[in-house]
């Protein structure tokens, strides 16, 4: 969904640091949930997953609220979620998720960000086995006992657990999602964001001065209002 060069492991959350883009790709992919499994977020485990981001980010709850209203009725152009791949200069694999209404425009102005950096966008799936899926949760740490946790989670489809920045993220596989997302709601863990992200099987040795050029392309990508995520594969 993201600021893709963090120093940290879980890095995806940095794209929403920049408050109101992060407010209007939660509203996407709200609607999209709803579109795909109605408003009621007791019966759409999507929704309620992507209302515990919102929550997570401080959006306000008329926000969510009237973005679940809009989805709900005609109002709200249909979205479609289309993935992009390409190279960045010196052999980086990109991997672009979106959101649009207009799939044309979209591809169009990708295109463009990767041909102004000198890049090439690529064929569907030309990319995809370089980065891996998984499932990712930010929950609060109310003292919470690592050891113990694990030990309960571990039957749940845990893969990783740990604390960063005084908050516990929790990994699964990508097929996990429900699972665990139902296990800490069942444990009435605070779930600050849940996400399906991808990470680099692989990784590109770049200098510095080329992994600076590289990410002017990628910020450039992630102030399109389409684009949800961006991932690479730079070391």
């Amino acid at each position: 969904m993201g600021r893709v060069f963090e120093k940290r492991k879980y890095k995806m959350f940095a794209r929403y640091d920049k408050m109101a883009k992060g407010f209007t790709k939660l509203g996407k992919e709200i609607a999209i949930a709803v579109k795909l499994g109605g408003p009621d977020p007791d019966g759409n485990p999507r929704l309620r997953a992507a209302m515990a981001t919102a929550k997570g980010i401080n959006m306000p709850k008329d926000r969510i609220e009237a973005a679940i209203h809009r989805a709900s009725t005609k109002s709200e152009k249909e979205m479609e979620e289309v993935v992009y791949e390409g190279y960045a200069p010196y052999g980086v694999g990109i991997l672009v998720e979106c959101a649009t209404d207009n799939p044309t425009r979209t591809v169009a102005n990708v295109r463009m960000y990767f041909n102004r950096a000198e890049g090439e966008l690529g064929k569907t799936g030309s990319l995809s086995f370089m980065f891996e899926r998984k499932s990712v949760f930010k929950i609060e740490n109310k003292n919470v006992n690592l050891e113990d946790l694990e030990l309960e989670l571990i039957d749940e489809g845990l893969e990783e657990i740990e604390i960063v920045d005084n908050e516990v993220y929790i990994t699964t596989s990508f097929n996990d999602f429900g699972l665990m997302q139902k296990a800490l709601e069942t444990r009435k863990f605070n779930v600050l964001s849940a996400e399906k992200e991808r990470f680099a099987t692989s990784y590109k040795e770049v200098t510095e001065a080329q992994q600076e050029e590289i990410m002017k392309m990628i910020d450039k990508m992630e102030e399109d209002d389409d684009v949800m995520a961006v991932y690479h594969n730079m070391k």
